[in-house]
């Protein structure tokens, strides 16, 4: 890259790193004011970079202006190993086949559940959540899933932040949360009720692996099949099961 080795304080690699974390499942799309704005970089520093990751092709600016993730980047993501939604996807699909419902595939990164894999049907419903997306863990069936499998400190630490509210039907209250988790991890799965979207109801289970919570498989429902959520969830707990026993470095395995 031109220029110095550091401005402000920064790294020139530390500056790049910054602009493009600045997109995200909420902002796909960005103007040059609108990334220097969130890399907290100035805008005569956004401008000379981006130049430069246009020109690389790690981002592309379209016919409004604003800029997007570029080709270069999707083909170098498509090197990195998706271990988990390669072994995962047989199993997500069989359970796609015989459900014919939209199946998602989530894991926790950070305070967050990230999105790493979608099934889509034509019963589809208005989704929260994109492949690459990130959600809250509390409001969403995935979340709740893996939050209840978590290690006790971890849980704890959760719950004593200030917990987004989505929706008037979110549960945000920590002792009841707490109560909601340990029936998740009685029962093997999580349910919710237009918690993160009106209208919408979700169940999903845990991919557990020798007590620890690996990912987790999901399914969105419109609010008013929620009565069938009870099955749907048999056969979550059965791919999530399946997933784990075929996943490398199961219990057992060589």
């Amino acid at each position: 890259m031109a220029g110095g080795a550091r401005e402000g304080g920064r790294t020139v690699t530390s500056k790049v790193l910054a602009i493009l974390g600045a997109f995200d499942g909420d902002h796909p799309t960005l103007t040059l004011t609108e990334l220097a704005r969130r890399s907290e970089l100035p805008l005569s520093t956004v401008h000379r970079l981006v130049a430069e990751l246009e020109a690389w092709k790690a981002l592309t600016r379209g016919p409004d202006g604003r800029y997007h993730v570029g080709l270069r980047l999707w083909e170098l993501g498509r090197l990195a190993p998706g271990h988990l939604q390669q072994v995962a996807h047989p199993w997500l699909q069989e359970l796609f086949t015989v459900s014919g419902e939209n199946v998602h595939l989530a894991v926790r990164d950070g305070m967050e559940v990230l999105y790493v894999h979608h099934l889509y049907g034509r019963r589809a419903v208005p989704l929260a959540s994109r492949e690459g997306g990130r959600l809250p863990m509390h409001p969403t069936g995935v979340g709740k899933a893996l939050l209840a499998f978590e290690p006790e400190w971890f849980v704890q630490a959760y719950l004593r932040r200030e917990l987004e509210r989505p929706t008037r039907h979110t549960v945000t209250e920590p002792g009841r949360l707490m109560r909601e988790l340990q029936q998740v991890r009685r029962q093997g799965y999580a349910l919710t009720y237009e918690e993160m979207t009106l209208g919408s109801c979700s169940v999903a289970a845990p991919v557990v692996i020798d007590g620890r919570p690996l990912a987790a498989v999901g399914i969105v429902l419109s609010s008013h099949r929620a009565k069938e959520l009870p099955r749907l969830a048999e056969l979550l707990m059965a791919t999530a099961r399946q997933i784990a026993q075929v996943f490398p470095g199961f219990p057992g395995k060589q």
